[in-house]
């Protein structure tokens, strides 16, 4: 593999552009399953016509790596226009609550349930007691159940503008089907790591944009932040932990 550049680093995993493609290459101890798991989102997606990056392969390195290969888009992510043009930064966030609502107009049957995936991690949060657990569990299994498509990782970062104006939503790892308003959540909770207000322009757009109560979504914070402290981040851990008081003891 003959790379242009490294794109991107994350845990676990380095993103190369790789001429007119890109390599996503994982971890030598990376689970075999989720990097199959991974590509079988992103073909899932596809299928239903968004516009993101078409899979192209999957493959082990050189040097034994699992690798995702996908097409690699030129341009701008929704982020860097907002950083570059505060003066804009409202309009670029509207575009930005379009674009997830026209994923939450999809459905693609054969992804996994998104309140499957939460309630495994829920019960897997040991950092949290049972009590909080039960009560966590329980506002999960009586939120509403919907087959919409949900990104997961919605921020402005995988969302990138290309020399013609067309846009293409990136990173598709963490998809799966259900309630919109837990996406938007999850959506709210990455904004506010990053933005306090820009995280309230975004909930502010996409309750009047969607037309949801703010309330609604709101009921799911405490959700997604259990989810998400299963990643144990040790910066977000006293927000999040934070969040998990909203659970309304009944």
């Amino acid at each position: 593999m003959k790379t242009d550049k490294i794109l991107a680093t994350r845990t676990h995993k380095v993103i190369y552009q790789v001429g007119d493609k890109v390599w996503k290459v994982f971890d030598t101890n990376y689970p075999k399953t989720d990097v199959l798991n991974e590509a079988l989102n992103q073909a899932r997606v596809e299928e239903t016509g968004l516009p993101i990056p078409k899979v192209h392969g999957v493959t082990v390195t050189e040097d034994g790596n699992w690798a995702i290969i996908s097409d690699y888009i030129e341009g701008e992510t929704l982020a860097e226009k907002m950083a570059k043009e505060p003066e804009n930064v409202e309009k670029y966030m509207k575009e930005f609550v379009e674009i997830q609502l026209e994923i939450h107009d999809k459905t693609a049957p054969l992804l996994n349930k998104m309140k499957d995936k939460m309630s495994g991690r829920i019960n897997s949060l040991k950092a949290v007691n049972a009590t909080t657990r039960y009560e966590l569990s329980t506002r999960l299994e009586s939120m509403p159940k919907h087959k919409k498509v949900l990104h997961g990782d919605f921020n402005p970062t995988n969302v990138v503008i290309g020399q013609d104006g067309t846009y293409y939503i990136l990173d598709w790892s963490h998809a799966t089907q259900g309630n919109a308003s837990a996406d938007a959540a999850t959506t709210y909770l990455l904004l506010t790591l990053q933005d306090p207000k820009l995280a309230e322009m975004y909930m502010n757009l996409f309750c009047d944009m969607s037309d949801t109560a703010k309330q609604y979504v709101q009921r799911w914070l405490p959700i997604v932040a259990a989810s998400r402290l299963t990643k144990a981040i040790p910066e977000e851990k006293e927000l999040l932990e934070k969040w998990l008081d909203v659970v309304e003891y009944e």
